[in-house]
């Protein structure tokens, strides 16, 4: 059986499209999966742009949220069944878990992942592989790979706020909106949420967040800010945007004695987040999330019911839809924000 996918030849050069690659046979933990709809993630992005160090598996496939239709499975696989809809992620469920793959191109080797999206069939490892909750609609459920265990998780795994606590959205891309997608369902109002897209802003306030600041100037900016809350801090700051200065940002207005500051973006390989020693001896706290501790079935099961309630919202996350053919266009629009 052959398959079709955008393969990483070199760093910062455009996805190649490969016809007729054979596709391996399955070990006992794997599954093969007819990919019908893949996202684009900013963290796929600087693999591409080599901003994530070394890449020593070149040329490699690409892709880690996706959804499709499963049509075979290893002999110790479980969890899903030929036919099953599913979704697929990067963070690790329940399953076995394989390593890497190897692809034959004629006289060359491709390299793919435990994940991959990019292409239309993919041997996916069990524990990235879960079942799309029921009438939730199969495209859409590729937003459960990715950003809404990540943004929401971090909501109802690791901050679990109180009614009145006050909160600081930065960056309202994927993540951002599924972490404001998260205060909507616990019905939170105390949030509020920064970005330097007037769009995005637009978006929170669609989502019935009114208070909202567009990010020009860090000075003013945090002068506004800080007259939102009457302690004059926040009692947690979430980083969504993916710069190492906006981490430094959302630390600065993360309230002393107790207060937190999560970050769950991709900031470049290399950088780094300068903090003030005394902001840290005072009771703030900082913390790197990891797909916001989340298991990305258990967060689909609670997240699907709010979003079948309110499907205008599953709208936001998407603007265009390509063929596997026209990735590279795909991927030009998603950087420019097109």
């Amino acid at each position: 059986m052959n398959f079709n996918a955008a393969v990483l030849t070199k760093i910062k050069k455009p996805l190649q499209l490969i016809k007729n690659l054979r596709i391996p046979q399955l070990k006992r933990d794997q599954i093969l999966v007819r990919i019908l709809h893949s996202a684009i993630c900013g963290s796929q992005i600087m693999e591409i742009e080599g901003k994530r160090g070394k890449d020593k598996y070149i040329p490699h496939l690409l892709g880690h949220e996706g959804a499709g239709i499963v049509e075979k499975i290893g002999k110790e696989v479980k969890k899903v069944s030929p036919g099953d809809k599913v979704f697929l992620s990067w963070i690790k469920g329940k399953g076995l878990e394989t390593g890497g793959i190897k692809i034959r191109n004629k006289q060359k080797i491709i390299n793919a992942g435990p994940i991959t999206t990019f292409n239309n069939y993919s041997i996916i490892s069990e524990n990235r592989c879960f079942i799309v909750p029921k009438r939730f609609p199969l495209k859409q459920s590729v937003i459960f790979g990715c950003a809404v265990p990540t943004g929401a998780g971090i909501i109802l795994n690791e901050i679990k706020p109180k009614p009145k606590d006050s909160i600081c959205i930065i960056g309202l891309g994927g993540v951002g909106l599924s972490v404001l997608m998260a205060c909507k369902m616990l019905k939170l109002k105390n949030v509020l949420i920064v970005d330097i897209d007037k769009k995005k802003i637009n978006i929170s306030k669609k989502l019935g967040y009114k208070k909202s600041i567009i990010l020009k100037n860090k000075n003013i900016a945090k002068s506004k800010i800080l007259n939102f809350t009457k302690s004059k801090y926040f009692d947690y700051t979430i980083e969504c945007s993916g710069k190492s200065e906006s981490i430094e940002f959302a630390f600065s207005i993360t309230r002393k004695f107790g207060g937190k500051c999560f970050f769950a973006s991709h900031p470049e390989y290399n950088s780094n987040i300068r903090l003030k020693p005394f902001d840290l001896i005072s009771g703030k706290n900082i913390f790197g999330s990891w797909g916001g501790s989340s298991d990305p079935q258990k967060i689909a099961n609670i997240m699907a019911p709010f979003f079948l309630k309110n499907r205008k919202f599953l709208d936001l996350y998407f603007s265009k839809e390509y063929d596997l053919s026209n990735i590279n266009q795909a991927i030009h629009d998603f950087k420019s924000k097109s």
